[in-house]
């Protein structure tokens, strides 16, 4: 499912779009993680204990093991709206189907609560320079990429429905949502999760479109999205394991929205509070003891593993491949 692979590859996307230079692609992306992350392993394996010293008895010991469905989209008030555009800026004149993330307020409260984070905003001019790499070395970088080590073809043709969201955090550590759009159509991932990072970050119109000021303030969660089962009755799923698409009759037209899985437990609701506030997603304007009164109230559960990342691993990650890649031109 999501992997923290898929949410270096939506980071390297938007700056990428941002700085106007080519990014990685996916495969490259999943690669480059991997040696990345064999590099930390190595390193932590063949340190000293600063207390004891080597051990001379480890010493030819240099390295150790490794720690080991919907048929149609949907749009975000109403069904019946025209999908969602690729921001302007973009090349491609590709129509997404999409899906924007709840932030409709709770039935009983107009808030919405923060999530601490551990990620800051506190030096987001420096960092976004540190983090930048320069013309001069672009053709480096991507030679290097292009010797990673290729994925199998089952890899290569994965495809799933998704949702990319990217949120603030604080320097409280307060997160609050940015962007957030998705679709129920299967995608080809390397294809879907670089359109959705760019239409989350630049086309949500309940946002102005990301800067690059805001980027040391930013993370992002890939959800892919499987298992979509209709449900047997309105209050057929469960809590914190389902996402859930809703359908009903309303004035004459046929309205829907949906939450992803978190968003239920994020926000404190029992499952009648996540139907209610999904209806006045939707555009739902009745009583919400009246809920249960709608007609033709439908409801598909699905199921979807997330995952997230801050601008400080993005940062860290992009870094040493830049190093890497100057080091590899040094050598030539």
């Amino acid at each position: 499912m999501a992997t923290l692979a898929h949410c270096l590859y939506c980071f390297d996307v938007l700056v990428a779009k941002i700085e106007k230079r080519k990014h990685l692609n996916l495969h490259q992306v999943e690669d480059l993680w991997t040696r990345y992350q064999s590099k930390d392993e190595l390193e932590s394996s063949t340190s000293p204990d600063p207390d004891h010293g080597p051990n001379p008895e480890d010493e030819d010991d240099s390295m150790s093991e490794p720690d080991e469905g919907l048929e149609e989209p949907s749009t975000d008030e109403d069904e019946g709206k025209a999908a969602a555009e690729k921001p302007a800026a973009q090349q491609s004149t590709l129509r997404l189907p999409s899906i924007s993330r709840l932030q409709a307020p709770s039935p009983s409260s107009a808030s919405t609560p923060s999530t601490p984070s551990s990620f800051s905003a506190s030096s987001s001019r420096l960092a976004l320079d540190e983090a930048s790499s320069k013309t001069s070395s672009s053709t480096s970088i991507f030679s290097f990429g292009r010797r990673s080590q290729q994925p199998s073809p089952a890899l290569r043709e994965e495809h799933y429905p998704l949702f990319v969201t990217w949120n603030t955090i604080s320097a409280r550590g307060n997160k609050s949502l940015r962007g957030c759009i998705g679709t129920f159509e299967s995608q080809e991932l390397s294809t879907g999760l670089a359109n959705y990072a760019l239409t989350a970050a630049f086309g949500d119109t309940r946002f102005s479109p990301i800067e690059s000021a805001e980027l040391p303030s930013l993370a992002v969660h890939v959800t892919l999205l499987h298992s979509f089962t209709p449900c047997a009755h309105i209050l057929d799923w469960d809590l914190g394991k389902h996402g859930l698409r809703i359908s009903f009759s309303y004035h004459g037209r046929r309205m829907g929205a949906t939450y992803l899985p978190d968003v239920a437990v994020e926000q404190g609701w029992s499952k009648e509070e996540t139907i209610v506030s999904l209806m006045r997603k939707a555009g739902w304007t009745g009583r919400s003891r009246d809920w249960r009164n709608v007609p033709d109230l439908r409801a598909v559960k699905y199921e979807g593993k997330g995952e997230g990342c801050g601008w400080s691993t993005w940062r860290e990650w992009r870094a040493w491949v830049d190093q890497q890649a100057r080091d590899e031109k040094d050598t030539r």
